[in-house]
């Protein structure tokens, strides 16, 4: 395994440094767009995507931001390649290669991932194209005897079969074994579920990165009173403390995930921005105090990092461009803080308060 790789999987991983998580499909990234009161044209995709790029990121704590492969080869308002606004500031590029969900047959509510067809070649053009690192998603939902077995190897197996293409044609991989909130499941039930799909991973670590979920509860049952279940933004009952997330969350991974992996990136899986933030925050600071976490406990965050831009965006297009870019680099340096156990307010979004980022859109969505 070329030494490159394993510096650029450390890079990204490196102490206080997380991953924006800007590879929304053009559906996914279209509803939101529309949401916001925008056309899903790709023009006010390059452009919303401007925003975050060329604004001060790196100096913030970002180290790599993913790309979908429409913006990989798309450049700023005065002809940089959006690779090398990154780059300039010492963000590496990352490129998502899979190719959405597909229903698994005989598995009524699961699914694999497609996109092994072809990958190599991709890849290849992909690391040509400017690409450091990559991503790949496959989602298990939990609950009423889900995740079964034989979607637990299906997707392992084609998270492996990914993760070794990828190095072979030198781009780290980031294997995200995403669990869907939506079902009727406990933190216990969750944690299983995780342990099960992260061990199926088994590649060169030391040029690997693992994207999972924090441990939170599903939305629909609680454990005990203190413990309801994370939901959408109509929930109004508790949610778990950034204690109890802190905890479960660092007993799975300790179970789980071999010391040799560099970083262990979350994903913020609908929580608001600033409860992300507490969360690893949190997560960072117990592992400080417990001294048994052996890998970088970082973050690879979309919605909880550009919540509040595009709010901002909407509201004035043309002249809240430069608060847009400050508020990208202020949530990131907020995350940045979180990785290192440190963050202690005040957040500065502008939706924490108006319910989770949860999407029902997008759990299942199989678009490209």
């Amino acid at each position: 395994m070329p030494i490159a790789l394993e510096e650029i999987a450390s890079q990204l991983a490196a102490p206080g440094k997380g991953l924006l998580a800007s590879d929304e499909s053009t559906g996914t990234i279209g509803k939101r767009l529309e949401k916001a009161g925008f056309e899903n044209s790709e023009e006010t995709r390059r452009s919303y995507r401007e925003l975050f790029y060329t604004a001060p990121i790196g100096d913030a704590g970002i180290s790599g931001a993913i790309l979908f492969k429409e913006t990989l080869r798309q450049s700023a308002g005065d002809g940089t390649p959006f690779t090398q606004c990154l780059l300039r500031q010492g963000v590496l590029p990352g490129i998502k290669v899979d190719e959405g969900l597909v229903p698994l047959e005989g598995r009524p509510g699961e699914t694999s991932t497609r996109g092994l067809e072809g990958l190599e070649a991709a890849c290849r053009q992909y690391a040509a194209d400017g690409a450091r690192f990559a991503k790949w998603r496959a989602a298990l939902k939990v609950g009423a005897g889900r995740p079964s077995e034989r979607a637990i190897e299906l997707n392992a197996q084609q998270l492996a079969e990914y993760a070794a293409v990828c190095q072979a044609c030198g781009m780290v991989p980031i294997v995200e074994p995403e669990l869907l909130i939506d079902g009727d499941h406990d933190t216990a039930a969750f944690a299983h579920a995780s342990a099960r799909a992260i061990s199926r991973c088994g590649v060169v670590l030391e040029a690997t990165l693992l994207k999972p979920q924090m441990i939170l509860p599903g939305r629909l049952r609680a454990i005990h009173p203190a413990m309801h279940a994370l939901a959408g933004a109509d929930y109004s009952g508790p949610r778990p403390s950034p204690d109890d997330v802190a905890h479960e969350t660092l007993r799975v991974m300790r179970r789980c995930v071999p010391p040799a992996l560099p970083g262990i990136m979350f994903l913020s899986g609908g929580q608001t921005e600033e409860e992300a933030t507490v969360n690893l925050n949190r997560i960072n600071q117990l592992a400080q105090q417990q001294g048994r976490a052996p890998w970088a406990l970082s973050f690879s965050f979309g919605r909880s990092l550009q919540a509040s831009v595009l709010k901002l965006w909407s509201e004035d297009p043309s002249g809240n461009r430069q608060r847009c870019r400050d508020m990208a680099a202020a949530l990131a340096q907020a995350n940045s803080q979180a990785v290192l156990g440190r963050f202690e307010g005040p957040h500065p979004s502008v939706t924490s308060q108006q319910g989770s980022l949860r999407e029902s859109f997008r759990g299942w969505r199989t678009d490209v």
